[in-house]
């Protein structure tokens, strides 16, 4: 009896079928290197082959096992989403909970993508939108919305609130748009900061300050959580053990998911992360700090350790906080406003006319460099803040980028430098590079032993 017969004769009798291996062991028909080197065909495969002969039915079944396993190891899980991104050229993949859902009507701007704030499970878009130019005096509430809107639209998830910078009416006025909008709760990230001032009333971070300035935003906003708090300046005055205790306290009580620092020193960040641990309370996640060409010390030396020691992430702010400056020719170049820094003045006055010399020669070395970054602008189809923003993009410590905005216009623009990164090439790096010529460098260690 054949293969074929044994399994047609099991079907007829009503009885499961067989596979060919065992039809051969029971007519004793089959040697033992048989049973050792040939598989066991299913019945539905011998069926749908009534013309073949058992090598044809065996080389034809290792085939097909073959290239299904190939397929299966097509599909196999991908390490990383946002390498794909660069060949596909398609949005990341959210997951199972998405930051922001898929709109109809939305098209996500092409190079926007979603990163975990810190090591936490937060994803928020690489560009958020800073509110402070956009709630400023000159802005109307129809400009503001329509600033809102757009950014919504292109895919951007987080919105940074600053009460040092546009003091309540931003929160006032992003929770108005947002009940009008009708946005779901889950589909956008508020940060929020609780400002430290000597020149305001509710001074410090005791923990009175810190569970009135949060309840009082809450209420500004009309919402029912704020999904990160961030410390706005550390207070030397009050115990790191309060500031870290009431912070816990606010997000045991729902008020907050996450809470973070915005210009802390590495050392007190530090301190806060320990006495967390100490306490038993929650770490902070991120820390937001300036970045751009004239500033890159804290962003490129210390905050990468930090992410890789306790987990704080990176959101920056800074490659739009400059001012037009005119050059002898008539030019006007785009300058940092924090890149000259007064010296304090001594009381001799050699010493100030040294220091007047030295920051005249500073301010003319940065009208070069910002004329050659200008020019290298030109020749990539640009200009030079959108570079400024690609080139802050391209680092991969930078997790968040706040953009600000007066107008939708001027979002779109600085929107349109994330189609600059692939063009960001490595020689291109290395100009940009070799024209700032101030890559931040770690000092070399003391040893103690050479200090005594």
């Amino acid at each position: 009896m054949s293969l074929r017969e044994a399994g047609q004769t099991n079907q007829d009798e009503g009885t499961q079928p067989i596979s060919p291996l065992n039809a051969a062991l029971f007519n004793k028909t089959s040697s033992l290197e048989y049973q050792e080197t040939t598989p066991a065909i299913p019945f539905e495969f011998i069926q749908n082959r009534q013309d073949s002969t058992e090598s044809e039915l065996s080389t034809t079944y290792s085939q097909s096992q073959s290239e299904a396993y190939q397929k299966l190891m097509c599909r196999a899980p991908i390490a990383s989403l946002d390498c794909m991104e660069e060949f596909s050229g398609r949005s990341t993949s959210l997951g199972s909970n998405p930051a922001i859902p898929v709109r109809n009507n939305a098209t996500t701007t092409p190079g926007l993508r979603y990163k975990n704030l810190g090591k936490s499970g937060l994803r928020v878009s690489n560009v958020g939108l800073g509110t402070w130019p956009i709630f400023s005096p000159g802005v109307s509430e129809d400009q503001a919305e329509a600033i809102l809107r757009l950014a919504v639209d292109s895919g951007i998830n987080l919105f940074d609130l600053s009460e040092a910078h546009s003091g309540t009416r931003a929160e006032i006025e992003l929770g108005k748009i947002i009940q009008k909008a009708g946005w779901k709760r889950t589909s956008y990230i508020i940060t929020t900061k609780i400002y430290w001032s000597t020149k305001s009333e509710e001074r410090g971070l005791s923990r009175k300050h810190i569970i009135e300035s949060v309840q009082a935003s809450l209420q500004r906003l009309q919402l029912s959580y704020i999904d990160i708090v961030l410390v706005h300046k550390a207070d030397s005055m009050c115990p790191m053990e309060e500031i870290v205790r009431a912070m816990n306290y606010v997000i045991s009580q729902g008020w907050s998911m996450y809470w973070g620092t915005a210009r802390w020193s590495p050392v007190e960040i530090m301190e806060a992360y320990t006495n967390c641990r100490q306490f038993n309370c929650v770490t902070p996640i991120v820390e937001q700090a300036e970045y751009h060409m004239f500033c890159r010390e804290k962003a490129e030396l210390y905050l990468p350790e930090m992410y890789n020691k306790i987990g704080v992430g990176f959101m920056a702010w800074g490659p739009l906080s400059m001012c037009l400056g005119d050059t002898q020719n008539g030019e006007r170049l785009w300058l940092p406003k924090g890149s000259f820094k007064t010296k304090s003045q001594s009381y001799s006055w050699t010493e100030d006319e040294v220091n007047k010399e030295e920051r005249l020669e500073e301010t003319r070395r940065m009208y070069d460099k910002a004329r050659d970054i200008s020019n290298l602008a030109e020749k990539l189809g640009c200009n030079a803040m959108q570079l400024s923003i690609a080139w802050s993009l391209k680092h991969e410590p930078v997790q968040c980028l706040l953009l600000g905005a007066t107008s939708a216009e001027q979002l779109h623009q600085s929107l349109q430098a994330l189609q600059l990164l692939p063009r960001l090439s490595t020689g291109v790096m290395l100009e940009i590079e070799r024209i700032l010529d101030n890559k931040p460098v770690r000092p070399p260690p003391i040893s103690t032993l050479a200090l005594r």
